[in-house]
């Protein structure tokens, strides 16, 4: 994994607008998910959305993925494979989708609702876009990269789920994936001290279980070994000493 350079302020401006082309493709691709819809089929927006502002897929400089976004449904946790599954009432989606602009990578996720679902689903789903709300008030200058993962974890677990503790956020920025690695667990004062002009996609990676996670036989979809609901909450950020700047405003 590459080293994560200090940005420049260049850099980081370039950053904003791949972080921009992403958000907005998300939110075509997002305006789409109903019941009967292919995920396939929400790929293909994405990749119009992303190509008509002059960017590419991110995802598709991943060796043997040919695809713009990565969708999971329900028991899936991440890197799923878009198909022709149709989407049914009830179900949950996570999205995932990458940017490249101008040589910068940018890197988000978000969890929803396909129609109607139960309430303790929803309390599932909105778990994770706190946390990840939360984990991100501790992302500036000074503080280290437990302090985010100790964020993640406490929001998690004390609302009863768990997180999946292999998978981690991560630096972003020239490579899709930079160090240092942001685990979705730890302990605050820890890990590397965050610095000025860094680049993170802090991720909120968990089930409704155990935590536990196997591969699917396409080797690419990460689901939960008990069969329990994933989610995935992802921004991408540029350090101030503020606090972070969301390159990848969705929200």
């Amino acid at each position: 994994m590459k080293q994560n350079q200090i940005k420049t302020e260049e850099e980081i401006k370039i950053m904003k607008r791949s972080g921009q082309i992403c958000a907005k493709a998300l939110k075509k691709v997002l305006n789409n998910v109903k019941p009967g819809v292919t995920c396939l089929s929400l790929d293909a927006i994405a990749r119009e959305e992303i190509e008509k502002r002059g960017a590419t897929s991110s995802f598709m400089t991943v060796e043997g993925y040919k695809y713009t976004i990565c969708t999971t449904i329900n028991e899936q946790v991440v890197h799923g494979i878009p198909t022709g599954r149709k989407l049914k009432e009830g179900d949950i989606l996570s999205i995932d989708i990458g940017a490249l602009y101008n040589g910068y990578h940018s890197d988000l996720a978000i969890t929803v609702p396909v129609g109607k679902v139960s309430k303790d689903t929803q309390a599932f789903i909105d778990t994770g876009m706190q946390t990840l709300k939360a984990a991100l008030k501790q992302v500036k200058v000074g503080n280290y990269i437990g302090d985010i993962s100790e964020s993640i974890q406490k929001g998690i677990e004390n609302s009863g789920y768990s997180i999946v503790k292999s998978l981690t956020g991560h630096g972003v920025g020239t490579t899709l994936h930079e160090d240092p690695m942001v685990p979705g667990h730890g302990k605050k004062e820890t890990g590397p001290q965050i610095k000025k002009n860094m680049t993170l996609a802090v991720e909120v990676i968990y089930t409704n279980g155990s935590g536990e996670v196997g591969v699917e036989k396409d080797n690419w979809t990460i689901t939960a070994s008990d069969g329990t609901l994933g989610g995935l909450f992802e921004q991408t950020v540029a350090v101030k000493r503020s606090g972070p700047i969301v390159l990848t405003p969705y929200l």
